[in-house]
This record gives structure tokens, C-alpha cells and sequence, in this order.
């Protein structure tokens, strides 16, 4: 019907630059009409991609069961849409260190790239990513940027993201601040965190705090302010390493009769959609998830390519809000 021989056909189908334009519209009109569909599954054979990305979603070790961090959530949504306009179906699950993950996907031919979200405990997670990388995959991370880490990762710019906190709180006047989070090599992105905290008041002559530990949830966060209260430490605002902990230890300080933020500032990290609607209003710092999934996916397919991609880091900012003294 089109004049044109199977292969341009077939060409224009794929809107293959090497069709016309006018060819590729009358084939796609022609298709319309005739309500054609490319059969994916024999397309796919031929190209040997699948048109599909997997996107894993490690359990954190600091959730339970029934709830997965709502950060999480919101790249899950970006990462999807940026998939879907990239031509990409995106294959998503839920995954446990434990499992043999990492050759259940590209490796069985079930997508052409793996992005990875969350990791639970890096000392765990680790070595899965090094028999990725020996098995040829393709793959980015969301995470940390590890000096020797393989692969690709991207990701927010933790150190900046302390620094900015720290430097809040200075211009508020707060000269006693303590921090919630786990600051250690099993959890490098609050780690970073609070490391670019406490170099930032060392340099305004303020003693940096130790860290309380805490796992990433809500009640966490709440359990380690009632500690900190406890042990009658002096303080005048506080750093979480995110939102969670934040919106648990402003529980324990309103159960405690302390005003927010009149004898306490806090300021948490990720500007998770409850940030927004706790209160006091919480008072945070931004990781942009829109920018980043689409990011994510361009990267990753620029992988699958052949082509190459460095890793980078996000840009984070203040959002100032009523737990730091703005007004709704």
C-alpha cells in the first residue's frame, strides 16, 4: 500500500533516520489505518534488547516490611516517566541484598540496564556491584560516588548538602547543634552529610557535634532525640541525616514541651512530600528527583549505547520553612 519495499517499511516503523520524512508519516498513517502493531517480542529478538530497563529497589535496612522510604517513592515516579519518554518500559522490583539479583536481569535478557535505588548496608551491597561489572552490565547507581566503586552512580552532592545546613544554622545565630543519623562507611551518603557539617562549624569556630546514631525511619529519629534529651546535652538546633529521622526527633521535642523554633531549629535532608505538611513545617534540604531520574535514564541509556558516561553529582538546596523560624 505504501509502495515501498518491506525493509523501509520496517525502517520507518522504528522511525529510522534513514526513511524520509514523508515516507516514515504515509507508513505510519498506512499502520493506523490498517491497525498494525509491531510485534515487541520479534522486534526484540532481532535487535537483542528487550526496550526495557530494570530498576531494583533495595530493601533499606532501616525500614520495615511495611513501608519504603518515601525519597524512594519520589524517584520511583520521575524515574518512570523518564523511561516512558525515552521509549523505554521500565521493569521495577523489590529486591533483597540476600538474592542473586544481580544476574537475574540483563544477564537473563529481561532488560537492557539496571538502575539501582538504595542499598541498605554498603559493606553488603558492595561486592554485588563488583560481579555486575565483571559480568558486563550495564548498570548506574543511585548512591554515593565511592573512590574505587564500580560502575557508574549518580547522585546529590551530600558534602554540599551538610555544608548548607551547617551554614543555616550559623546564620540563625545557633551555636550548639547536634546531628542524628549513621555517620559511618555503611551508610556513605550520611556520612558525607555530616562530615561536610562538621567541617563547616569548625570553621566558624563551633565544636562539632558527635553523631547520635539512628537507623532511616521515623521512630528511629524519635528514640535517639529522647536519648539526646536524657543525657541533659546542651543544644540549640539539630541536623538529621533525613526528613524521617527529623519528623520522629520533632515528636520527642513537642512531647518534651521544647518549642520549635523558638529553643530548637531543625533542619532534615531529602524534602520528602510530608516535610511539607508536619508541624512545624520542616525546614530541609532538597535533592532535585525530577532532574535526577531523568538523568538516571539518559545515562544509562547512553551506556547500553556503548557510549561513555562519567558520574556526577546533583546540586543540592536549603528549603527554609517553620521548623528554622519561616512563616506558612
Amino acid at each position: 500500500m505504501a509502495g515501498v519495499s518491506q525493509s523501509t517499511v520496517s525502517r520507518a516503523l522504528r522511525n529510522s533516520p534513514l526513511v524520509n520524512p514523508e515516507t516514515r508519516a504515509k507508513v505510519h498513517e498506512i499502520a493506523k489505518q490498517l491497525n498494525y502493531k509491531v510485534d515487541k517480542n520479534a522486534a526484540n529478538l532481532r535487535t537483542q534488547q528487550s526496550q526495557t530497563l530494570a530498576l531494583l529497589l533495595f530493601e533499606d535496612r532501616a525500614t520495615d516490611d511495611s513501608m519504603i522510604n518515601p525519597f524512594f517513592l519520589s524517584m520511583l515516579g520521575n524515574i518512570t516517566r523518564a523511561a516512558a519518554n525515552a521509549g523505554y518500559d521500565l521493569l521495577v522490583s523489590f529486591q533483597q541484598l540476600s538474592e542473586d539479583w544481580h544476574s537475574e536481569y540483563e544477564v537473563a535478557s529481561r532488560a537492557d540496564g539496571l538502575i539501582l535505588l538504595g542499598y541498605g548496608d554498603y559493606i553488603t551491597y558492595q561486592p554485588k556491584l563488583e560481579v555486575l561489572a565483571q559480568e558486563g552490565a550495564h548498570f548506574i547507581i543511585w548512591g554515593p560516588i565511592v573512590q574505587g566503586q564500580p560502575g557508574h552512580s549518580l547522585g546529590c552532592d551530600n558534602y554540599l548538602g551538610g555544608t548548607i545546613a551547617a551554614n543555616h544554622l550559623i546564620e540563625l545565630g545557633r551555636r550548639k547543634p547536634v546531628f542524628i543519623g549513621d555517620a559511618s562507611e555503611h551508610c556513605p551518603e550520611f556520612e558525607l552529610r555530616y562530615q561536610g557539617f562538621c567541617d563547616t562549624l569548625k570553621k566558624a569556630g563551633i565544636t562539632p557535634p558527635a553523631p547520635q546514631f539512628a537507623l532511616n525511619e521515623e521512630q528511629a529519629g524519635y528514640q535517639a532525640m529522647l536519648e539526646l534529651l536524657d543525657s541533659k546535652v546542651d543544644f540549640d538546633s539539630l541536623f538529621t541525616a533525613s526528613d524521617l529521622m527529623a519528623i520522629g526527633a520533632m515528636k520527642a521535642l513537642k512531647q518534651r514541651n521544647i518549642a520549635i523554633p523558638e529553643q530548637i531549629s531543625v533542619v532534615g535532608f531529602d524534602d520528602i512530600m510530608a516535610s511539607q505538611y508536619v508541624n512545624p513545617a520542616l525546614t530541609t534540604i532538597h535533592q532535585d528527583t525530577q532532574r535526577s531520574g531523568e538523568i538516571l535514564v539518559q545515562n544509562l541509556i547512553a551506556l547500553i549505547r556503548g557510549e561513555e558516561v562519567d558520574s556526577q553529582l546533583i546540586r543540592p538546596s536549603l528549603v527554609v520553612r517553620e521548623s528554622c523560624g519561616a512563616k506558612r
